[in-house]
């Protein structure tokens, strides 16, 4: 039976190794996790002021009435915000292959910016770490087996900052005074249901037709073209997210729940389904 004691010994090396992997990759993750927050706090610019209704004058008729279902008189402006979601993320290309993720994400509004830390369970001790953020003018993407083992990695401006500011965009919902006049939007009427955001940050430029429910909340939004990552290459693809479940949070009702979509020929392709286990905002004062 010498050859059941070998492979008893094998399978405790293995598990031991493995335990191991997963221990220094966390730790490793943290530390650049901590950096990249570093880098977005130190672009933070200061901000000041309150939300007056007065100020929605000649803004697009959706958008105003949006302010006034979203936002309370007075409210402060939002200069930050911590998220934590949980849900499900679709790994697969072709056919869906769902897989549970939990994520933490640090938000400053002015100078926009995020960083998205994501843990996504691709089986029982098998954790892929991704980091999706937008940090001073630049985009990152970068998933990392257990951490340690990067998968890919997309870094730097172009197409991958873009596509990371049409996010920020795209989320204000959750710090809605970011959308309002004279904090870095500007908004084109569509119709009365709909407006273009169009958003600036130094060279990067993010546009974002905003689409309001019969509350007069954010129902979607839609980009043309984002940036799709497919076998190392970006490919400009029409993008949307659906928010829902809104919930009032001090004074702001913002969405606790999610779903975004790439819209390719043959139909949508949910990748990305959420809802808030936690919110943590820092107001101006």
């Amino acid at each position: 039976m010498v050859w059941v004691k070998w492979g008893v010994l094998a399978l405790g090396a293995l598990v031991a190794l493995w335990a191991v992997l997963a221990l220094y990759g966390g730790w490793r993750w943290q530390q650049r996790t901590a950096a990249l927050v570093a880098d977005l706090t130190a672009a933070r610019l200061p901000l000041t002021g309150r939300y007056d209704p007065a100020s929605l004058a000649g803004l697009p008729p959706p958008v105003q009435r949006y302010f006034r279902a979203a936002l309370t008189p007075g409210q402060p402006l939002v200069t930050g915000v911590s998220l934590h979601h949980q849900g499900t993320f679709n790994m697969g290309e072709g056919a869906d292959n769902w897989k549970h993720f939990t994520s933490d994400q640090t938000v400053e509004t002015a100078r926009p910016g995020f960083v998205w830390d994501g843990t996504i369970r691709m089986a029982p001790g098998l954790p892929v770490r991704v980091h999706d953020a937008y940090v001073a003018g630049e985009g990152v993407l970068v998933p990392a087996l257990f951490g340690l083992v990067k998968l890919t990695e997309l870094r730097g401006t172009g197409d991958i900052a873009e596509g990371e500011l049409l996010r920020w965009l795209a989320e204000a919902a959750w710090y809605p005074t970011a959308l309002l006049p004279g904090q870095g939007v500007e908004w084109t009427a569509l119709d009365d249901h709909s407006a273009l955001a169009t958003l600036t940050d130094g060279t990067v430029i993010a546009r974002l037709t905003f689409r309001f429910g019969p509350d007069d909340l954010i129902a979607s939004v839609r980009a043309e073209a984002r940036g799709r990552t497919v076998e190392g290459a970006i490919i400009p693809t029409p993008w949307e997210g659906h928010w829902s479940d809104y919930r009032r949070h001090n004074g702001m009702m913002v969405p606790m729940a999610g779903e975004v979509a790439w819209m390719l020929p043959e139909g949508p392709k949910p990748y990305w389904r959420g809802w808030i286990t936690g919110l943590d905002y820092r107001f101006a004062g």
